[in-house]
């Protein structure tokens, strides 16, 4: 699933070539969102809102995408060849020099943009970590909030609702990087850790907002204070994401990997360095060397 750097990227390339453009042709898939009423306006904004896209037009339309696992935008001259088939589009836009598609998007709608606040949805987001600035404040206290205190925290930064913009990848990341069990839940947090938490998240995210490979890795980062684990030339972009069975690059301990979580989706730590067991039922099962919990695999495939 894109994460919010992604986002903030496609709607800066959607931005450069419809904003306040004519709209010539605008369809959705016959059976789907009625794309054809924005033909003749113009667009207006093109923002990211977390992992939601919207784009306004000036007929006082948005048109609201969400790509989920497999969806994408992508651009294209009026004369070129689309890299995916027409049948696959959810959502296309053509001004005179430029057409803009979605592909395979899973929601795709058009909402009147004066209805955006009431959008059950988009009204819920917790504070976008890509805003200029992000309310960090209120992201960390949404971690506090005593009505989560028994959610686990690595469920926790995947939740919308708290704080918009972290998925998966960075989710691993920076609770190796802060060294936080995943399986801790948020009340047992110790003093200070969701500040700590919800900076590093905005941090990586700021940091990959306009690059074309994602890191996490401090070199690629300005060597950012704290994380002490600089990357070097031919080390890997990320520290534990997609890398189950390999040594830990701060302890060298196997980096395990596990499907949790209401979504559910795989986490990636180290047993070691993030303390499993230190307050979490689901980590203690896997403090033993050579113990696997329910779910538990140190050799799966990144997902």
């Amino acid at each position: 699933m894109p994460e919010g750097d992604t986002l903030f990227r496609t709607a800066e390339v959607l931005r450069a070539i419809l904003l306040d453009r004519p709209v010539h042709a605008a369809r959705g898939r016959p059976d789907g969102v009625a794309l054809g009423r924005c033909v003749g306006s113009r667009v207006t904004s093109v923002e990211a809102q977390g992992k939601h896209l919207l784009i306004g037009f000036s007929n006082g339309l948005t048109l609201h995408t969400h790509l989920r696992m497999h969806g994408s935008w992508h651009r294209y001259r009026p004369w070129e060849r689309w890299r995916k088939s027409p049948d696959r589009a959810v959502a296309v836009i053509e001004t005179p020099n430029a057409v803009a598609v979605c592909f395979d998007a899973p929601t795709v709608e058009l909402i009147e943009t004066r209805a955006l606040a009431l959008h059950p949805v988009l009204s819920t987001l917790g504070p976008d970590l890509l805003a200029d600035p992000p309310d960090l404040d209120a992201a960390t206290a949404n971690l506090g909030s005593p009505a989560r205190a028994a959610t686990p925290v690595g469920e926790a930064l995947l939740d919308q609702s708290l704080l918009a913009g972290v998925g998966n990848v960075y989710r691993s990341e920076v609770l190796f990087l802060e060294r936080v069990d995943p399986f801790l839940p948020l009340g047992a947090l110790g003093p200070g850790v969701a500040a700590r938490l919800v900076a590093t998240s905005a941090r990586l995210l700021r940091a990959n907002r306009s690059a074309g490979e994602r890191v996490t890795t401090d070199d690629a980062l300005g060597g950012a204070p704290g994380a002490g684990l600089p990357r070097r030339r031919g080390e890997a972009r990320l520290h534990v994401y997609g890398r189950p069975g390999r040594p830990c690059p701060r302890c060298g301990t196997r980096i395990r990997t596990r499907v949790f979580g209401d979504l559910p989706r795989r986490v990636f730590w180290c047993p070691a360095c993030q303390a499993p067991g230190s307050g979490s039922a689901a980590g203690a099962r896997l403090q033993a060397e050579e113990g696997t919990a329910p779910g538990d695999d140190p050799g799966a495939p990144g997902a």
